[in-house]
């Protein structure tokens, strides 16, 4: 006898009485049986099997495209440009935590990345 899941009906599924592990179905010499890939067991396929998908509505995904930055802003000496411009930045700790964490730059005007470490 096999172990049906909390639900009692044909569309629920099959578990190894050995194992527990969810059952899968498998053709072998044009029949089909209950597999457990843990066990190595079969068992025999008595029910009709229905293979049902639904999809939910495609949902639209707005991508909004503006200037705007979401980093702060600071004024310092650009290693590219060799002038102090306006540069967005962030910190992210890249080192191990007794450490200060990385800065990191990006000049607004020829848009060079770089990092500070101190």
């Amino acid at each position: 006898m096999l172990l049906n899941s909390r639900k009692k009906n044909k569309s629920s599924m099959k578990f190894c009485e050995k194992c527990g592990n969810v059952l899968t179905i498998t053709n072998e010499e044009y029949e089909k049986f209950l597999f457990c890939k843990r066990c190595n067991v079969k068992y025999p396929l008595n029910e009709d099997v229905v293979f049902s998908t639904s999809f939910d509505e495609k949902k639209e995904i707005v991508v909004i495209e503006s200037d705007e930055s979401e980093f702060p802003t600071t004024t310092i000496l650009c290693p590219q440009c060799q002038t102090m411009e306006e540069a967005e930045w962030a910190m992210q700790q890249t080192r191990a935590g007794d450490e200060p964490p990385t800065r990191f730059y990006r000049c607004k005007k020829c848009k060079w990345v770089w990092r500070d470490y101190s």
